[in-house]
């Protein structure tokens, strides 16, 4: 068993203006739970001072640790990072922002000492823009078809997990990192407690819609082949719908009802069946530099520096 009860995670990126609050806040919460744990901040090469603040306060407390990556990697490598340096019996993972709540913490750990391994935190009112709610509700939804996994888009990054659950997380190699889908592909005994959702008072998310999109597609790819399915799926329609063309022209020919070939039919065929091919062979390929990526095995993060703990740069 670790001395350390509680572990949080925070990824950071254009967190600057909230981090001496969040500490601040952070320290306050935890310390009505336990007086041992840990702050651990993952700079994801962040444009604004985020890493020198987090020097600032970890020179204050030694519970507080710091993780600065060597470039962007993007929020769930760092959210990894973090996790592979957490020693908590529970792992609370949180964004940077304030948007969740560090008082919510004891809650999410009241309701996991009942017996779950997973507790989620579901944000019911969320603050954000009408054009982000409704971008985020899509997301999950194609990502819960094409993955085959249950999402809601009132439940991200935010919760606690057990040591069990971190280290399941972790023993998946795979090069594409997002997350939620990853808790929930892994299973274990799970409730969700409904927090209060801040409005984020400075500066704007670092999703925007075509980050979305890329992480979506990287996701959908990693952990599924629906989209293969799909495709040999339309492949077999087609064929049918062919088939079934194919006797109605033959029975045509057969009775002298044709006189001149269709050139419109036959061009649209072709583009048509053309686009198809194209698409598939597309499909394929991501699935081929999917699988590219993965056999590199290259790192999925790289520490530049770190703050209060031990990291093999």
């Amino acid at each position: 068993m670790s001395t350390i009860q509680l572990s949080v995670v925070v990824p950071l990126y254009k967190c600057a203006p909230f981090i001496k609050e969040l500490t601040e806040r952070l320290i306050k919460s935890l310390s009505s739970i336990s007086p041992n744990f840990e702050v651990i901040f993952v700079n994801d090469n962040s444009p604004l001072n985020d890493w020198e603040l987090v020097k600032e306060v970890s020179r204050k407390n030694e519970r507080i640790k710091g993780i600065n990556l060597s470039r962007n990697f993007g929020q769930h490598y760092a959210i990894t990072a973090g996790l592979e340096h957490a020693n908590g019996d529970w792992v609370v993972v949180m964004d940077g922002d304030l948007q969740d709540q560090p008082e919510e913490i004891k809650n999410l750990y009241n309701k996991s000492v009942e017996g779950y391994d997973i507790v989620f935190a579901k944000r019911k009112d969320r603050k954000d823009s009408f054009f982000k709610r409704m971008g985020s509700k899509l997301f999950y939804k194609v990502l819960a078809y094409l993955t085959d996994t249950e999402q809601n888009a009132e439940i991200a990054n935010f919760g606690i997990y057990s040591k069990k659950v971190v280290q399941a997380i972790l023993s998946m190699r795979d090069y594409t990192r997002y997350f939620p889908t990853m808790v929930k592909w892994v299973g274990f005994n799970s409730a969700e407690i409904i927090v209060t959702h801040n409005e984020r008072e400075e500066g704007k998310s670092g999703y925007s819609f075509s980050t979305l999109l890329k992480l979506a597609l990287n996701t959908i790819l990693s952990f599924s082949d629906k989209p293969i399915r799909l495709t040999v799926k339309l492949g077999i329609i087609i064929s049918c719908l062919a088939f079934i063309f194919a006797l109605y022209v033959l029975y045509r020919s057969l009775t002298h009802q044709i006189s001149v070939s269709g050139y419109s039919s036959l061009i649209i065929s072709i583009w048509f069946l053309s686009g198809i091919i194209i698409t598939t062979l597309g499909i394929v390929g991501l699935y081929i530099g999917r699988m590219f990526d993965q056999v590199k095995n290259r790192p999925t993060y790289i520490v530049k520096d770190s703050l209060n703990l031990n990291v093999n740069d």
